[in-house]
């Protein structure tokens, strides 16, 4: 296995409570300025066990996400955990940087704490890029680049600065970062 890959044999961190309180859904949305009345599709791209796929149903009650992760283990683990009570939550098998779905499919995607673990960020940015819809966004939470006893290693982790960056080259506008979380950073770009 990749070292910088998340092991699914550890799935249950994944679902532990107080990543909420580290990462607030509320504070994302609070940045993402989207119309609820035209939502319809969301895109949880490395979504792991779904747990943030759970708090964005609220903001898409009529609508799906699609949460969307590499691992068999975690799309099994969604579909027998997750869709019983959450049937809008779609699990989907992804490659590693493709997504099978139509373009211009999606009013959010995001990913949270797996930007870190890309081998071709740029790509899988790109990728998000062709699935939104015209000004649709894209939001990316990952570890900030600083030590702590939590998350992946200090050296994979990456500047929200790169993100940026990176997030402009695949076609984004209005690239912006936010820095109000104590151990993560979030960065949202639009679809112009």
């Amino acid at each position: 296995m990749d070292d910088k890959k998340f092991d699914p044999k550890k799935l249950q961190k994944l679902n532990n409570p107080e990543r909420l309180l580290d990462i607030p859904p509320e504070k994302i949305w609070s940045h993402l300025n989207l119309n609820l009345a035209e939502l319809s599709t969301f895109i949880d791209i490395g979504a792991g066990t779904g747990f943030f796929s759970i708090p964005f149903v609220k903001y898409i009650e009529n609508g799906k996400i699609y949460a969307c992760d590499i691992s068999e283990v975690m799309i099994s683990w969604m579909t027998s955990n997750i869709c019983p009570k959450y049937p809008n939550i779609i699990p989907l098998k992804m490659e590693e940087d493709t997504i099978d779905l139509q373009d211009d499919s999606a009013d959010l995607v995001y990913m949270i704490n797996l930007h870190h673990e890309l081998d071709s960020p740029v790509q899988m940015l790109e990728e998000a890029y062709r699935l939104l819809k015209r000004k649709g966004k894209v939001f990316i939470v990952d570890w900030r680049k600083e030590e702590m006893p939590q998350g992946p290693p200090k050296e994979i982790r990456c500047k929200p600065e790169n993100v940026q960056d990176q997030l402009l080259k695949a076609g984004f506008e209005d690239v912006n970062i936010y820095n109000e979380m104590q151990k993560h950073f979030l960065v949202v770009g639009e679809k112009g």
